[in-house]
């Protein structure tokens, strides 16, 4: 099976998990010396802000960008709307649970979503899905992505109610570089572990009738 990259530098993985982790490094730096919930929202939009700045002058994709400040912002305003410090990551604790939903179900219907977002990637469509071997090795690497988001939910869950904001913005920074690093590199194995040794790999879907 011959594969010219792998699955994190099929999508930037790496740089995802970066820029995701950074407004809750902002978050915790602000949070800790003040316990305020004003400074640590200041903060995650500083660090927001900085990652958007860097990636447009990189020339990377607006929507991309764009869409992770989005999320920020909005974490921001539910945790000032309540006043409560733990709900800057109330968006993230619901998000991951419909994750666990929506991979879940994609699965079972045999519409796994890593082969959805990795098909866009490659500007395949829904191709992959015409090849048995493909559809069997994105179903089989999608439940390790919902491990990922079971294992998120298990850890930020408890905190989140114990009112543990510095341990949980700590667990937001801990299980997103590491986690998503970790998840696409078992992925990836998972999928080279179920292709045959013969398949031409993910940018060579070999279609059959349905």
């Amino acid at each position: 099976m011959a594969q010219p990259e792998s699955l994190s530098e099929l999508l930037n993985g790496r740089r995802a998990a970066l820029d995701a982790s950074l407004p809750a490094v902002g978050f915790l730096a602000g949070w800790l010396p003040f316990h305020s919930l004003w400074a640590g929202t200041a903060g995650a939009l500083i660090c927001a802000l900085g990652v958007v700045g860097w990636r447009l002058r990189r020339g990377d994709r607006p929507r991309a960008v764009l869409i992770g400040l989005l999320a920020v912002c909005v974490a921001a305003l539910i945790a000032l709307h309540t006043g409560k410090a733990e709900d800057f990551f109330l968006l993230q604790l619901l998000s991951n649970g419909a994750s666990v939903l929506a991979w879940t179900i994609s699965i079972v219907i045999r519409w796994p979503l890593l082969g959805l977002i990795v098909g866009a990637v490659l500007g395949q469509r829904t191709r992959w899905r015409r090849d048995p071997d493909l559809l069997k090795a994105y179903s089989r690497a999608s439940w390790v992505w919902v491990l990922q988001y079971v294992i998120r939910l298990a850890i930020f869950f408890p905190l989140y109610a114990a009112n543990l904001v510095g341990v949980l913005a700590a667990a937001r920074i801990l299980l997103t570089w590491p986690l998503i690093a970790g998840c696409l590199a078992v992925s990836w194995w998972v999928i080279q572990r179920t292709l045959p040794a013969d398949h031409p790999g993910l940018r060579h879907p070999v279609n059959r009738p349905a």
